[in-house]
């Protein structure tokens, strides 16, 4: 089931995103999500009008996706950035493109017409999924991250909405 995220939710997304950010390249960050970390991502996305959205089986949160602007200013108040993340195992059962979906028809019923994805280097099957889901490369940002004693490039794919 993928519905909108709620403050129960809190822990399972800090579950998931914290392996990731501890153990791969798929983010930059190196800083772990507290649960209030993860409150306020999701309360702050809500108050201007995205979403937070978790993809739940048997009580348990196997994903989320979430989106906010690309870039503070009216400029850019159409154009749109995500993330997405699954739990170990829970990849390959269409909780990702489920999730991505609720994510793109939000933004699109909100008035947004492109969003992105930056997608590490790191992350070969991000990019793959990605261009699965329809999302083209339109720049690679070349040894933009650091981590773990390596640099990566950032990969920004797009789609229209």
């Amino acid at each position: 089931m993928i519905r909108p995220a709620q403050p129960g939710d809190v822990a399972g997304i800090a579950a998931i995103w914290n392996p990731m950010i501890r153990d791969s390249a798929a983010t930059f960050n190196s800083v772990e999500k507290t649960a209030d970390d993860v409150r306020a991502m999701i309360a702050e996305r809500a108050a201007l009008g995205f979403c937070t959205l978790i993809a739940q089986q048997a009580g348990a949160v196997l994903g989320f996706a979430s989106y906010a602007q690309f870039r503070g200013g009216v400029g850019y108040a159409r154009t749109m950035e995500h993330t997405v993340m699954l739990a170990p195992g829970a990849q390959g059962r269409g909780l990702g493109r489920a999730l991505m979906t609720g994510v793109e028809d939000h933004a699109r019923v909100g008035g947004a017409f492109s969003i992105f994805a930056g997608v590490s280097s790191g992350n070969p099957d991000g990019i793959a999924f990605h261009a699965r889901l329809g999302y083209a490369e339109v720049a690679v940002l070349r040894q933009v991250g650091w981590k773990f004693g390596q640099w990566f490039d950032l990969h920004l794919l797009q789609k229209t909405l």
